[in-house]
């Protein structure tokens, strides 16, 4: 499978390499960035990440990829800022294999745009590259910066299709939003 790339004009989304996986934990299992993923991650819940990304990967050839900002003498410069890209979601109760877009940055870099950019360029990438015919993303009612940025993409709440996940905050309910083919073709010929 080629290696996945796409730079954007601050920001290069790639594949994992075995280096990315420790400067990623050290900035984002943390408390603030973790609030609302379930908690702090051990090490066997990092082990079991490591483990399963690059499959994903292979089997869709597709993953979340690595995001880092592009050296150009800016603030986090050549850093890696988290991750952000498409899976299929595969959360028990949820709407299965749909195409999901999703991301987890650092605390600093969050405020600054970066979440945006990204998350521009892989649903781009699912709707161009993978031929994607909706793009959906998850998050729990308590975080409205997540939900924020998915109503900024242009991406609509669909209620009907929220779920309760046993093994992802099981007291809470996942809420979904979603972005046709139809929509984002629209938003991006209006933007032209």
């Amino acid at each position: 499978m080629p290696e996945f790339r796409v730079e954007t004009e601050r920001l290069i989304l790639r594949d994992w390499r075995d280096e990315d996986w420790k400067p990623f934990f050290r900035h984002t299992n943390t408390p603030a960035v973790m609030r609302w993923l379930g908690g702090l991650l051990d090490e066997e819940a990092q082990a079991k990440i490591r483990e399963r990304l690059p499959l994903v990967a292979e089997e869709h050839g597709h993953c979340f990829w690595v995001v880092e900002r592009k050296r150009d003498g800016g603030h986090l410069t050549g850093e890696l800022l988290g991750f952000c890209g498409l899976k299929r979601a595969n959360m028990a109760g949820g709407p299965m294999g749909d195409f999901e877009v999703g991301w987890r940055f650092r605390q600093e870099a969050w405020g600054k745009g970066y979440a945006k950019e990204a998350a521009i360029a892989s649903i781009d990438a699912g709707f161009n590259q993978f031929e994607a015919p909706h793009i959906i993303a998850l998050t729990i009612a308590e975080n409205t910066a997540s939900w924020g940025l998915m109503e900024r993409l242009g991406m609509h709440r669909r209620p009907e299709l929220d779920f309760r996940c046993p093994d992802f905050l099981p007291d809470r309910d996942t809420i979904v939003y979603s972005l046709a083919r139809a929509e984002w073709e629209a938003a991006r010929a209006k933007a032209a």
